[in-house]
């Protein structure tokens, strides 16, 4: 039996949902320590065992890769305090704090998201991939293609530009490619999946096909620090 969820868990997140206070969540602190939070970090530990045959360099302690429940909402019109989903991600070792490429994991009573790639990259982060695909657009197009990733995952999308990103060739081979904003791919699952015994295999499954994707997008976002990049284009450009 692989690590999974329970119906308490659900009930935990469902009531949550309408529940968003302080005074209920410690209330219900022990129902979430040990149906949520221990859950979850049982689902990353099993992960990351099956992660080192295929992803050895993304693994990470289960109390780093476990996203905080507590939403930051010092700049968001929404007040309430709790996340009414779990979360973790998986970037490369090293490029933790450099916005590197990785793998994501989300669940919620209403689907689970399985990810992996580069959703939101800083100005010099995204120039060092576009300019990385201008010469590598065939090898990630095939990467796109793979049977496994085109069966379980959506390709890039959602955000996209209307014309070439300023600097960038407007008839290059790779010019649909470069119009992407976010360079993550996204596999979806109906939440009550995360209850079952096989929920681990199910995210392995979707990991390993995201995964050589992934590795990819690192390649130029390894080298592309902040300073870096607006040393080699003067001026950091707009997305």
């Amino acid at each position: 039996m692989g690590a999974h969820f329970s119906a308490a868990t659900f009930d935990f997140l469902d009531e949550l949902e309408h529940r968003n206070e302080r005074e209920w969540f410690q209330e219900h602190k022990a129902i979430y320590e040990v149906e949520v939070k221990e859950r979850m970090l049982a689902v990353i530990e099993s992960l990351n065992r099956a992660m080192g045959d295929f992803a050895g360099d993304y693994i990470r302690p289960p109390n780093k890769a476990m996203l905080r429940i507590y939403r930051d909402v010092r700049f968001s019109h929404d007040k309430t305090p709790y996340k009414t989903h779990l979360a973790a991600s998986w970037p490369r070792q090293g490029l933790e704090k450099a916005g590197g490429a990785g793998l994501f994991l989300q669940v919620g009573v209403r689907g689970v998201l399985v990810a992996g790639g580069a959703y939101s990259p800083q100005p010099p982060q995204l120039r060092a991939i576009r300019d990385y695909v201008l010469e590598h657009h065939l090898k990630l197009r095939s990467l796109l293609a793979a049977p496994a990733l085109a069966r379980l995952a959506e390709p890039f999308g959602g955000n996209k530009l209307t014309r070439p990103p300023r600097g960038f060739p407007i008839d290059h081979p790779a010019g649909d490619l470069l119009l992407n904003r976010s360079w993550a791919v996204f596999s979806h699952l109906p939440g009550d999946k995360a209850l079952d015994d096989n929920f681990t295999d199910l995210v392995i499954e979707r990991f390993r096909a995201i995964q050589p994707v992934v590795d990819f997008l690192n390649i130029p976002l390894a080298t592309a620090t902040p300073l870096k990049q607006e040393a080699a284009v003067g001026r950091r450009r707009s997305a």
